[in-house]
């Protein structure tokens, strides 16, 4: 880009920019994103920059990997149902030593030397994730019953950006396993965010799956059930735009699935007409 395009983006930018400007973002960060490390350092730099700007940031992250990575180094083999992690009781403290531990620190540590003030937290600070069993078959996967969201909003407003592992609790002292989108879908709602990003490994909801010319840019909440029925949403997509739909349902204004493995794809997305995937909203 050189120096004319990007007096343009500016200006295309500014509306944006005052729209946003002092709302709130939540960006489930996972997929690609977090394993390639040139795009890892592009959704900092792009976090630092929407902070910089006076918009405030929420990021949830997954990890998936880590958890499988460390199971297995204590002789654990990662066991799923229908996609889903089986988490026993010592799987659910390894996702909390992978997830709270390892990933979560890690993140805040990159974020802070892309000069954005950033501090790590987990579901369980402030009884932020009441959980319970989604069902005995998969353990302690939770399914989040509430969300108190003060300490995030503790957190906004000393201009730190919150990096939350989804690991939730219930009153008996259990720890669950949360799916990611599922938390960002939950936290966007509680803490009233303008806007819900979730970054995935596809451009975003395709008309034909396999044809990524065929992006769908704009979807009513109130079309989803049609979409099912046509056979345009299924398999593994169900899920996540259940968690669009459930954000919207909880006064998210626009969720958008963006592509994480494009550069730069969150400042694009928020910060232009066109943006780079699919914007759901009501």
């Amino acid at each position: 880009m050189d120096k004319q395009e990007q007096a343009e983006f500016l200006i295309e930018a500014l509306p944006y920019i005052k729209k946003y400007y002092n709302k709130i973002i939540v960006i489930k960060y996972g997929g690609s994103a977090m394993t390639d490390e040139k795009l890892k350092s592009s959704v900092m730099n792009d976090v630092s920059v929407l902070s910089a700007l006076g918009i405030k940031v929420v990021l949830v992250h997954g990890g998936g990997p880590e958890i499988s990575d460390i199971s297995k180094k204590m002789g654990i083999t990662p066991k799923f149902i229908n996609g889903l992690r089986y988490t026993d009781a010592e799987t659910a403290e390894i996702a909390r030593m992978a997830l709270a531990g390892k990933v979560n620190k890690t993140l805040v540590d990159l974020l802070e030397s892309a000069d954005c003030k950033a501090i790590g937290l987990c579901g369980e600070d402030g009884h932020m994730l009441k959980c319970e069993m989604i069902s005995e078959e998969l353990g302690y996967v939770g399914r989040i019953i509430s969300v108190d969201p003060r300490v995030i909003k503790d957190v906004l407003s000393l201009g730190y950006v919150p990096v939350i592992s989804p690991i939730g609790f219930d009153e008996a002292g259990n720890i669950y396993n949360v799916n990611a989108d599922t938390a960002a879908a939950a936290i966007a709602g509680a803490i009233g965010a303008e806007s819900l990003i979730l970054m995935t490994d596809i451009k975003g909801l395709m008309e034909n799956k396999d044809d990524e010319n065929s992006l769908i840019k704009k979807v009513y909440v109130s079309d989803i059930s049609a979409l099912i029925k046509q056979g345009i949403i299924s398999g593994g997509m169900i899920p996540k735009i259940d968690c669009c739909k459930e954000a919207i349902r909880r006064g998210v204004n626009k969720v958008f699935i963006t592509d994480g493995r494009v550069y730069h794809s969150i400042l694009v997305e928020i910060l232009s007409e066109e943006g780079s995937g699919t914007m759901f909203y009501s």
